[in-house]
């Protein structure tokens, strides 16, 4: 069996799996979110935190709620860092120095999981499983409820309730997250990936000489790491390494985790709205643009264009040989399609247009299907200002799902798209005018895709890099941890100040004029709209960067 055969073996059976499990767990999903009835645990935890979960809030309220538990969390994880010497499991490590420590709390906080440091000798077990892979947990339940307090916006009228944050968070840890990591975590562990305590064990190698094999807690923060779309490695190489992703076939189950809970949304999406065709839509969307970056991601990569890739006949450098160069790409494409960012090959190392597709796939939002929750909540923005543009082609107000879009609702939309490019042009400007632009290994239009991607990545709440520059310095800790701040919770602000306007509205009645956004029409304007609006913003540095190196 040939490389390229492989490659879509792979592909087409991860397809099928992902069709398969959309309806089933689109449907518990919905059903997570929507009950009623608070099981025993749950209402535990609420008379713990004084929380009444028949009280909803407005738009204000949860986002207070967000940014409240966000800021906490990013305090508890800062402060754990610094004092991990004096806890147990330290396996005698330093306390995280003050900007590392900021850098990396914003960056589990905000579902980011951008790393600056080598995993497996910084920090400790305990830091590890308490701190960062909580963090794992509750932010992948941030984005989940931000996007459903959205769909109560569509789905509610004349009210300003979303919803309760507090609650919203509790039952898509509980129900959803939880048992999901708990069984990926035993089929992970099954396939080879480490779950222990061990400081390391000291092997002899085949030259003779000694090293030491370090354990851990792998498993379980791997598994959540992909299902929440998070993408921190609990060693530096990430999924890499062989002791969190040891072969094929957990490469491919990583790859699902990675896309289940993305995919399955926009069937809450149609349950949530009462019409399972625009479920079906949306998905659709993020099918077209999902499939078009793994393919053309393999294409560039099995082309293996450049002078030594073509002259040995494969672009293997900085890939593992048990995954190949496809499987490389095709988990390149998913994690920057979504905001995982894990890694199983180094994206500096793919071909100058392999590289680059890694990076346009941020820049398309990671909306294809994007991060757990943010990729739908980010989708559906993409559709607002879609119907908004073919309201000014025809010369009539703008409607989606019965709801106006009016001059109100298009600023906040636009206020959520623009966030990101300025971040992200702004703070590689910024790198470049105060000379902390330079790389260990690369200069030129390499060296400048270096930067751009590294604040395409903190930006967009990815957390993957081109790893050749250097970013452990307290300018880049600070910079990007401003990035990823900003990148994460400005947008959400602005989601849920859309969903208490939508939820405010009187429904509109469809009529023949309405804009039918459940066919191929809407779906092919959508994906349209999304790839003109990252080219107009973003063609400029890519052309300076890895189409001036490709070309």
């Amino acid at each position: 069996m040939t490389m390229t055969t492989a490659g879509v073996i792979f592909v087409l059976t991860l397809v099928a799996a992902l069709v398969a499990v959309y309806k089933p767990f689109g449907d518990y999903m919905f059903r997570a979110v929507s009950g009623t009835r608070q099981s025993r645990v749950e209402r535990g935890i609420y008379r713990l935190v004084g929380v009444n979960p028949a009280a909803e809030q407005t738009w204000g309220v949860y986002a207070r709620s967000v940014l409240a538990f966000s800021g906490i969390s990013i305090l508890f994880l800062y402060l754990f860092q610094r004092v991990q010497n004096h806890l147990w499991l330290s396996l005698g490590f330093d306390a995280v120095v003050p900007h590392g420590a900021w850098n990396t709390a914003v960056s589990f906080v905000t579902n980011t999981n951008w790393q600056s440091y080598s995993g497996e000798s910084t920090m400790g077990h305990l830091v590890q499983m308490a701190g960062l892979a909580v963090q794992n947990f509750v932010s992948a339940a941030v984005g989940i409820a931000v996007a459903v307090a959205l769909l109560r916006g569509f789905a509610r009228s004349r009210t300003g309730q979303l919803g309760n944050f507090w609650v919203d968070l509790t039952r898509i840890t509980l129900r959803i997250l939880l048992p999901i990591a708990v069984l990926g975590a035993i089929a992970l562990m099954i396939g080879g990936v480490v779950q222990n305590l061990s400081a390391g064990t000291d092997v002899t190698t085949l030259t003779g000489g000694t090293q030491t094999i370090t354990g851990g807690p792998v498993a379980s923060q791997e598994v959540i790491k992909e299902l929440g779309t998070n993408g921190g490695g609990f060693y530096n190489v990430n999924s890499a390494h062989p002791f969190e992703n040891p072969t094929t076939w957990t490469n491919w189950i990583e790859i699902f985790l990675i896309f289940v809970i993305p995919f399955s949304m926009p069937r809450v999406f149609g349950r949530m709205v009462g019409q399972n065709r625009q479920g079906y839509a949306i998905a659709a969307v993020m099918a077209i643009l999902a499939f078009a970056s793994v393919v053309i991601t393999n294409v560039f990569e099995l082309a293996g264009h450049g002078t030594v890739p073509q002259a040995v006949g494969a672009a293997m450098e900085g890939k593992e040989v048990r995954f190949d160069v496809s499987n490389s790409a095709t988990f390149a494409a998913a994690t920057t399609l979504t905001s995982t960012g894990a890694v199983n090959s180094f994206h500096d190392s793919f071909t100058s247009l392999g590289g680059m597709m890694t990076m346009f796939n941020m820049m398309l939002g990671e909306v294809a299907p994007g991060g757990t929750g943010s990729g739908l909540y980010g989708l559906l923005i993409l559709a607002v200002i879609t119907v908004f543009v073919a309201g000014l082609m025809v010369g009539r107000t703008p409607e989606y799902l019965g709801k106006k879009i009016g001059s109100r609702e298009i600023k906040f939309a636009s206020l959520y798209f623009l966030i990101t490019p300025i971040l992200v042009l702004v703070g590689t400007a910024a790198a470049f005018a105060t000379g902390n632009n330079s790389t260990a290994l690369n200069v030129g239009p390499h060296g400048l895709s270096e930067v751009l991607y590294a604040f395409t990545s903190a930006s967009n709440n990815n957390g993957s890099a081109f790893g050749g520059i250097t970013v452990n310095t307290t300018w880049w800790d600070t910079a990007l941890g401003l990035c990823m701040l900003l990148g994460r919770f400005l947008p959400i602000i602005f989601v849920l100040a859309l969903a208490g306007s939508l939820a405010r509205q009187a429904p509109t009645p469809a009529s023949e004029g309405t804009l039918p956004t459940h066919r191929p029409l809407f779906i092919g304007m959508v994906v349209g709209v999304t790839v003109i609006l990252v080219a107009l913003t973003f063609l400029p540095a890519l052309a300076l960067g890895p189409l001036a190196e490709g070309l």
